[in-house]
């Protein structure tokens, strides 16, 4: 980008005075391009890369103050020197400049001054363009920062990275780091504007130091995309600590300016959030781990009975839940219990544990389904006087069908037999709230019939109402697999947004 000798276009209509402008400029190190009219002075603009114009001011098509003028239209940062073989008043220098010239030189014209103008001139737009080139840069890379700290997932991290890379520096753009699992992935973007995409990539990180490192390399090396032809790549190796692996952004040499300054900050930004996004993928792992560790191993084999369920966490972006459920015999009767802790942290997983612990402690006492919520929530309001929960609690003879309900607060089970539905309705509060608790809701599920027990995140949708998404469900369960994990599955298919926003769980049992 720096060192390369400079364009000038000389555009003058005397051949005599256009000789000797093109020899003293090329003894002076400078690549010479010549016009002879403004017309073809104009087109050459378009046609050529240059750096500076020496422009007389006399021509025979254009006056040169109109061509200067129609250059900065056209290349605000292209700098125009006016020449004049004729003496000039005020009044013409002074349009001169006003009419966008950067200086005015009138004959007898000596090559020293010439040279030194021209010298003079390029060093000041030199110096700007690094600068609005720095300013330009700067803005991407708070941008870039932006994106990558708001990405959702660790894929989406390197896409943003990478994207903004390519933009700052108008280049194809790579950008390698390491997953919390260990996994080494890719974000390349071929192009300035266009998406990005993410593909393993292995990388030998020895000899890599703490901190940010710059180093030229073979573009063979990091063959990830079609890399300028002739070039060689820069990479940006950023390690924010001793037992991370390094993250690289990797672009073409030639976008490159002294020292390097906004590639390496962007490569300090991007593994910045790279850490965050690891500690946040780390954290949720825990606490997904945790959750599962507290739900039932197995599901008991019962005669007479069909059980199936189902349990995914919310998106790795999402922080876990407190949806918990239980299956267990107790002294012949299946204690069935589904329900759901307010909030979403590792605080409301423990809170699942706790109550599922109870509801199981209180069950084994022989207390009927009522008397396990009351029980459950006097025990919430002493001990956990902050926590809501909703809970359904069932206790199903099975030889009988006979089947004692209680809930609180809980969405109501779907009772499907024939192609007919039925909402279970036992309408009482929550757990956390003192008040009055109805009496249990006591039925014999007749045989083949099927109840579905399941919490908010299945039907609860940001694009509908619970109304919409009970009817919803509804219709999916008027016809029941089957093969129980199969319709469990289908549930999750036809109601469960692609991106789980919340826990679900969904227990179902059928009566032979």
């Amino acid at each position: 980008m720096d060192g390369m000798p400079a364009t000038v276009l000389v555009v003058d209509d005397s051949r005599t005075k256009r000789y000797l402008l093109v020899s003293w400029l090329t003894r002076a190190g400078f690549t010479v391009l010549e016009a002879e009219n403004g017309a073809e002075a104009l087109a050459r603009v378009e046609v050529d890369r240059m750096d500076l114009v020496v422009l007389d001011v006399r021509l025979p098509d254009l006056s040169g103050y109109e061509v200067c003028e129609q250059i900065k239209v056209r290349h605000p940062a292209m700098p125009v020197i006016h020449v004049s073989a004729h003496a000039v008043d005020v009044a013409d220098r002074a349009q001169g400049l006003t009419r966008g010239a950067d200086a005015y030189l009138t004959e007898p014209i000596e090559p020293e001054e010439l040279i030194a103008t021209t010298r003079a001139v390029l060093r000041y737009y030199q110096a700007r363009q690094r600068a609005e080139l720095l300013a330009e840069r700067l803005l991407g890379l708070a941008d870039t920062t932006v994106a990558v700290h708001a990405a959702p997932t660790f894929a989406r991290l390197l896409e943003a990275a990478a994207e903004g890379a390519a933009q700052i520096f108008k280049s194809p753009a790579a950008v390698i780091a390491e997953t919390f699992d260990g996994d080494c992935l890719a974000g390349i973007c071929a192009a300035p504007g266009e998406a990005a995409t993410v593909v393993p990539w292995v990388v030998d990180d020895t000899g890599v130091p703490t901190g940010a490192t710059v180093r030229v390399e073979a573009p063979a090396d990091w063959a990830l995309v079609d890399w300028p032809a002739g070039d060689t790549v820069t990479v940006a190796a950023a390690k924010l600590r001793e037992d991370r692996a390094p993250l690289y952004v990797v672009v073409p040499t030639a976008t490159q300016t002294a020292r390097t300054p906004v590639l390496k900050q962007l490569a300090q930004a991007v593994a910045a959030a790279v850490e965050g996004q690891r500690s946040f993928d780390e954290e949720h792992r825990i606490a997904v781990t945790l959750q599962r560790s507290l739900l039932p191993r197995g599901l008991p084999d019962v005669a007479g009975l069909d059980l199936a369920v189902r349990y995914e966490p919310a998106s790795a972006q999402t922080e876990v839940g407190g949806d918990f459920y239980e299956l267990v015999m107790l002294d012949g009767h299946l204690l069935l219990a589904i329900g759901d802790v307010a909030g979403h942290s590792l605080h409301a997983a423990t809170v699942m544990a706790e109550l599922r612990h109870a509801v199981r402690a209180y069950a084994v006492e022989g207390h009927q389904p009522g008397e396990i919520l009351h029980r459950v929530n006097e025990l919430m309001r002493t001990l956990l006087p902050n926590e809501l929960a909703t809970l359904c609690v069932l206790l199903l003879h099975p030889p009988t069908g006979r089947v004692r309900l209680a809930s609180a607060g809980h969405l109501p089970p779907v009772l499907s037999l024939d192609g007919k539905i039925e909402f279970v309705q036992h309408s009482a509060p929550l757990l956390g709230v003192r008040a009055p608790r109805p009496p249990d809701l006591e039925f014999v599920l007749p045989a083949g019939a099927t109840l579905v027990f399941y919490t908010d995140g299945l039907i609860e949708r940001r694009d509908a109402t619970i109304d919409e998404g009970l009817a919803a469900l509804a219709a999916v369960s008027t016809t029941v697999d089957e093969d129980l994990d199969r319709f469990c599955a289908r549930l999750l298919v036809e109601l469960a947004p692609p991106e789980i926003q919340d826990d679900v769980a969904v227990v179902v049992l059928r009566r032979r």
